[in-house]
């Protein structure tokens, strides 16, 4: 399983743009990987900040390079 941050350096390198976390732990859920919940987050049952649809794709290829879906 990468790090955050090694999905985050691979999209930088990729596509060019950077994955905030909250995005990335968004995108684990909609492929039905395990996420925990972060001790800052506001409410368990709601996104504030969802990953824009835009930028999905680029974090699933990111999954998949390392193996995670």
């Amino acid at each position: 399983m990468a790090t955050y941050k090694q999905i985050q350096d691979f999209v930088k390198s990729r596509y060019g743009f950077t994955p905030k976390t909250c995005w990335i732990a968004h995108t684990k859920e909609i492929c039905g990987l395990r996420v925990n919940v972060a001790p800052n987050r506001y409410s368990a049952n709601k996104r504030e900040v969802p990953c824009p649809p835009g930028k999905i794709q680029a974090i699933k290829n990111a999954f998949r390079y390392f193996g995670m879906i």
